[in-house]
């Protein structure tokens, strides 16, 4: 039987967060689940020796300390921490507000800064633990309607790449999921908001884009119980991959991204590698 550990999840109480929940305690795991309302989240699950919710706002540092501290006094120690919470603030760039573009860099981006600022330390006394970080394909490929959700994702792809090379000679792993389309609630209005159409330059595209969404909704193909069991699966090795691409979608967005890079780099080979001083 592989060894027990302490999960930490955040948006633990709806879409992919309660299926990671339930896998870890499937797999003989401790967890504190958090959310925004801990009332909600434990309603979700029901009665678990180990299982600890607590209430979070990922975009509060001190809600964030706060969770991590009470988990630490309930399990005694963190093993994997889950950035997991999201929103979905979709649009053109020109018609998604300043306030609904902040909103989403606050959730999706300082909300894991924030648990990291949190969790960070207790992993660091440890010598141990894994920073397993939520988040998308569109985390390397950016595409319209995109740019306030794929700006966060790009970012926290950059942080974590950055804080792994920080943590590993301090015992502490890391790991960066890119789901593809998967069957959560990401699309649903509980989740996503839709920018106003406001410029007629894009209102054709903006009507076209938000019917694909809304009825792709509930009938994405990947399964996240399957994902939340592969999840838990590689938080179990001794090594995990600096990135994984979830779903085959995922796979083929991966292969996409390397063959334009290889592409970009050998179109103007010559221009880019002549650009240093010329020695006398």
């Amino acid at each position: 039987m592989e060894e027990k550990q302490v999960w930490f999840v955040t948006g633990a109480g709806r879409g992919l967060g309660v299926d990671i929940v339930k896998a870890a305690l499937a797999a003989g795991h401790a967890v504190i689940a958090t959310g925004r309302d801990a009332r909600k989240v434990a309603a979700v699950f029901g009665e678990h020796d180990d299982l600890f919710t607590v209430a979070l706002d990922v975009t509060d540092p001190s809600s964030a300390e706060a969770a991590v501290q009470v988990g630490v006094e309930r399990f005694g120690r963190l093993d994997v921490v889950v950035n997991n919470a999201a929103n979905f603030n979709a649009g053109f760039f020109e018609e998604l507000t300043s306030e609904k573009f902040r909103d989403q860099i606050e959730t999706t981006f300082f909300g894991p800064v924030n648990v990291l600022r949190a969790a960070l330390p207790v992993l660091r006394s440890q010598r141990s633990g894994l920073l397993l970080t939520v988040s998308s394909t569109a985390g390397i490929v950016g595409g319209e309607f995109l740019s306030g959700y794929a700006a966060s994702k790009f970012a926290v792809e950059g942080l974590m790449e950055s804080i792994a090379a920080e943590v590993v000679s301090l015992g502490i792993r890391t790991m960066i999921v890119e789901p593809g389309f998967f069957r959560t609630e990401l699309l649903t209005p509980e989740s996503t908001q839709y920018a106003t159409s406001t410029i007629a330059d894009y209102a054709e595209r903006t009507e076209e884009t938000v019917a694909a969404w809304k009825s792709m909704n509930g009938k994405q193909g990947g399964d996240p119980a399957k994902l939340a069991a592969a999840l838990v699966e590689l938080a179990a090795r001794e090594t995990q991959p600096l990135r994984f691409p979830a779903g085959a979608d995922a796979v083929a967005t991966f292969e996409e991204r390397a063959k334009l890079l290889l592409t970009l780099a050998d179109a103007n080979r010559e221009l880019s590698s002549n650009l240093g001083y010329d020695e006398a």
